[in-house]
């Protein structure tokens, strides 16, 4: 009965032994990671005083991905080489004991904020590296044809931890302590390195989040094709402009509404329910116009955080949010199927690299100005900056687009 239930393009991946393990870990992974959205910056908000919380926050949720960046970039040479298996276990070891004694040290009475952003930098910097191996040890453990769904479900799981994770951190912040939220998200990345530790992985094959080589030629590749650079540009553009929200999201629940932890846990929760039914509903689809699709994506997500700059009621903003992570949620499988109809297919896999090198940079830049840009406007105002910002992105995009169709 439950096979039945099961579609059949799923069956060979949840067969397979060792994925079905490595799943679990991912699942229980991905939950620590949705707990995280609430947590990091609630704690930041805590030790903050008033007057600088905005600089603090937004420094916190940086330090939980930028150092990644880094990471990427400077330890390539290094890890390039080293099985995918080990890498996943050294960043989920990294990641687990530097967040599990953030709660030690508030316990001690020692967790001041410069501490806490540094312990939240160190585990991120081999995370960029961590999420690559998940996705290659996909690859080397399955053929071809079955990727794919892999890939899909892996997918969905870390979309359905913004569900389930955020609402439980919600609560915990609210009754027990944000400290222990960091300790338990800290304790899911030891249960998927104990996983790894338990399991018989390849010991051979290559990691590589950002391949260099291809990225440098994908670049003039993607220069030489001005659609391509279009999208490119206003992928970064757009990511940039999302990441304010992590920052001013939570100080204005707790700020402008004076609102407790399960408020914000709700607010993710529902984006993360948008953003599943969105991306599910938009991949059911045939046939889409995939640029205009694109850009009205972007509009969209601006136009639904403009009632936040306005004032509106506190229930009228959830509904928005939610039916932002609908319109959200599409966007990066849009993007590259946009890219991989578009690109020479001899030229792809250079101009997908290239992709990821750039966007590596956009969302963490974004959450870093975050921080000064929410002190000087305040919360409220800079979400609705974030959000008339995208819709003047998206309308550019717009007649870019039309005028580009015009001259043909």
């Amino acid at each position: 009965m439950l096979r039945r239930l099961v579609p059949a393009a799923y069956r060979p991946v949840l067969a397979h032994r060792v994925l079905r393990r490595l799943i679990l870990g991912f699942a229980v992974s991905c939950l620590g990671d949705g707990m995280s959205f609430v947590a990091v910056a609630w704690l930041a908000i805590e030790l903050a005083p008033q007057a600088s919380a905005g600089l603090w926050v937004g420094g916190a949720v940086a330090a939980y991905t930028m150092p990644g960046i880094v990471g990427a970039l400077v330890l390539g040479r290094r890890l390039r080489r080293v099985p995918a298996g080990r890498v996943l276990l050294a960043d989920n070891v990294v990641r687990g004991v530097f967040l599990g004694v953030v709660p030690l040290f508030w316990l001690a009475g020692l967790l001041s904020l410069p501490l806490y952003v540094a312990l939240l930098a160190v585990s991120s910097l081999l995370h960029a590296w961590g999420s690559a191996a998940r996705y290659t040890l996909l690859a080397e453990l399955l053929p071809g044809e079955h990727r794919l769904a892999a890939n899909t479900l892996v997918g969905s799981i870390e979309f359905a931890a913004t569900i389930a994770g955020p609402a439980i951190a919600g609560v915990l912040v609210t009754y027990v302590s944000t400290a222990l939220v960091i300790g338990l998200d800290a304790l899911t990345y030891v249960f998927l390195a104990v996983v790894v530790l338990r399991i018989r992985l390849p010991g051979s094959g290559r990691v590589s989040p950002v391949d260099r080589t291809a990225a440098r030629g994908g670049f003039a590749l993607v220069r030489s094709h001005p659609e391509l650079l279009g999208l490119l540009t206003l992928t970064w553009f757009f990511n940039l402009l999302y990441g304010p929200v992590e920052v001013a999201l939570p100080l204005h629940v707790t700020h402008d509404l004076g609102a407790p932890g399960t408020l914000l846990g709700l607010y993710w929760m529902v984006f993360g329910v948008g953003a599943v039914c969105g991306a599910l509903a938009v991949g059911a689809l045939r046939r889409l116009p995939l640029w205009p699709v694109t850009v009205a994506i972007v509009l969209g997500w601006g136009m639904l955080l403009l009632p936040f700059g306005f004032g509106a009621p506190t229930a009228v903003t959830v509904v928005c949010f939610g039916l932002g992570g609908a319109v959200y949620g599409p966007f990066v499988a849009l993007s590259v199927t946009l890219m991989q109809a578009k690109a020479p297919p001899e030229h792809l896999a250079a101009m997908l690299a290239a992709r990821s090198a750039a966007l590596l940079t956009a969302a963490p830049l974004g959450t870093a100005l975050g921080g000064p840009v929410t002190t000087a406007l305040g919360p409220q105002a800079t979400l609705g900056v974030s959000g008339l910002a995208t819709v003047v992105l998206g309308a550019l995009a717009c007649v870019l687009l039309r005028a580009r169709r015009r001259g043909r």
